[in-house]
């Protein structure tokens, strides 16, 4: 592949079909690929990111108002990213991972739908929302057990809160007045803080798992790109690595991205009908 960004549809698409007929792609996706599940994304055209800005690790951590305001809201919002499934982009990341097209897939959503459709070893770059880990004894436990305790905790709070559009890791808007009397469960086993298993903004992620993200890109013949702004360092590093071993840099995304720049092929359109169409254009 030439490097020449193909901006558009058709060059753009044919580009990233060729690109991944050679096999051994690694892709990197992000939130712009759960849209289509009906999960908002952070800084698209609605991104809840023009809104609010999601809880810190520093906000988490520094007390129990930080950390009743995180669980009531999220307690409202899981509901919706458990019910969610996965679309059609899912399911084609895992069509083209099947076939041999894709050697890996990294994910910096929580949200587990590569897991849902059968992408089991997808690496999830910044955690899991359905686990939930003790700060103090670092006992990991389901999501599932924690909302049914909060349920118990809480009975009837669901009923009256009134949510807005759940964000990418949960979060939801409510009312102070409901948030100030909501109940935190502790950890079971050594009384500490829960927080879920995820990386929050302002936390870093664990570096045996950017390592091993490295090493996947390292041991690949490309990148693809898949709804990711690339606007934090947390993407976009594996970007400027792939671009600096000399490997092509291939991105999806409606709306420009911070790794543009890299790109020998960019194409801006649905993820969930443009992947769809490459698992047939590539199929063997």
């Amino acid at each position: 592949m030439s490097h020449e960004a193909a901006d558009g549809t058709a060059a753009g698409l044919d580009a990233v079909a060729r690109l991944l007929a050679g096999r051994g792609v690694v892709v990197l996706t992000g939130a712009g690929l759960s849209t289509e599940s009906g999960i908002p994304d952070y800084r698209g055209p609605t991104g809840s990111l023009r809104h609010r800005l999601p809880m810190t690790y520093q906000e988490f951590v520094a007390g129990e108002e930080g950390r009743r305001r995180y669980w009531a809201r999220s307690h409202v919002g899981w509901r919706a990213i458990a019910r969610a499934e996965p679309n059609a982009g899912h399911r084609a990341v895992e069509e083209l991972r099947r076939t041999g097209r894709v050697s890996a897939v990294i994910t910096q959503n929580v949200d587990g739908l590569h897991r849902a459709a059968g992408t089991l070893d997808a690496v999830e770059l910044h955690g899991g929302l359905e686990r939930v880990i003790c700060l103090d004894c670092r006992r990991t436990s389901a999501r599932e057990d924690l909302d049914r305790r909060l349920v118990a905790l809480n009975h009837g709070f669901r009923d009256v809160a009134t949510a807005t559009a759940v964000k990418p890791d949960g979060d939801v808007e409510l009312p102070d007045s409901l948030v100030h009397g909501f109940r935190v469960a502790p950890c079971e086993a050594c009384g500490g803080v829960l927080k879920p298993d995820v990386v929050f903004f302002g936390e870093s992620v664990p570096k045996p798992r950017v390592q091993h993200c490295y090493e996947l890109v390292d041991a690949a013949r490309a990148l693809l790109v898949l709804g990711s702004s690339l606007t934090v360092m947390s993407g976009l590093r594996f970007v400027r690595h792939a671009a600096r071993a000399g490997k092509p840099v291939a991105i999806v995304n409606q709306g420009t991205t911070r790794g543009d720049s890299y790109a020998a092929a960019r194409v801006s359109l649905p993820l969930g009908a443009a992947l769809t169409a490459l698992t047939t254009v590539t199929g063997t």
